[in-house]
């Protein structure tokens, strides 16, 4: 059984990845449009994430559960699969984990790369309503969520095989629907990260109610429908 000192850590050190992926990529596509090449676009920033995702959850998985979002830790918190403590600190690792990652960024790369982007910040499409953007995250959130119970979570799942690769894929997914209209956070401490590290607060109401609910959604469907043979401990 691992403390809740090391749960922490793997969940700083995931979120950390995390975001090093979602706002590193964003301004590699930036740079290489910058110096005159063809930048990899929304497709590689979607993988990026999705990889992040698939290595850290089969990686730490086993230590914290491998959340590395404050909107899964509300569904494992509602579901009574984390007390109020825990989640506590889970969001404050998370944001911690974010901020980090994002003023690393900022520390290493050109500010003539990361400014014009604010560091892979997420925001909304210029025709696209809060209401829309809190909308479209919350459903994007409820799949990611929805699946990290079904592997993570489920006894009767496949979390020892295929739990990674599956919530890696669904971030993929997620981002390459939502990402020209949203960015595709699904996750606060995504979105947070940059907006204190590069001072742009546009939206970002959006990105903490459209996931939280979705997240919570997601885990009380789960659980009401599938998991009544499987109590809390």
């Amino acid at each position: 059984m691992y403390k809740l000192w090391q749960k922490l850590a793997a969940e700083f050190i995931g979120t950390f990845a995390l975001i090093l992926a979602a706002s590193g990529s964003i301004c590699a596509d930036q740079y290489l449009h910058a110096g005159g090449a063809t930048g990899f676009g929304i497709l590689g920033v979607a993988v990026a994430q999705g990889l992040a995702i698939s290595l850290m959850v089969t990686s730490l998985g086993h230590i914290s559960g491998g959340h590395f979002n404050p909107a899964i830790s509300i569904g494992f918190w509602v579901t009574k699969r984390l007390s109020t403590i825990e989640t506590i600190f889970y969001w404050a690792a998370q944001i911690l984990g974010a901020l980090a990652a994002a003023y690393f960024l900022a520390a290493v790369l050109p500010d003539s790369i990361w400014r014009p982007v604010s560091l892979g910040v997420t925001n909304l499409a210029p025709d696209f309503t809060r209401m829309h953007g809190m909308l479209l995250e919350a459903v994007l959130t409820f799949f990611l969520v929805f699946v990290v119970f079904a592997t993570a979570v489920d006894q009767k799942g496949a979390f020892s095989k295929i739990a990674g690769f599956a919530i890696g894929l669904t971030i993929t997914m997620d981002i390459l629907i939502g990402g020209p209209f949203t960015g595709g956070s699904m996750n606060p401490a995504r979105t947070l990260g940059p907006a204190v590290a590069s001072n742009q607060w546009t939206n970002h109401g959006v990105y903490w109610v459209g996931p939280l609910f979705g997240g919570i959604v997601a885990a009380v469907v789960y659980d009401r429908l599938f998991l009544r043979d499987q109590p809390p401990a």
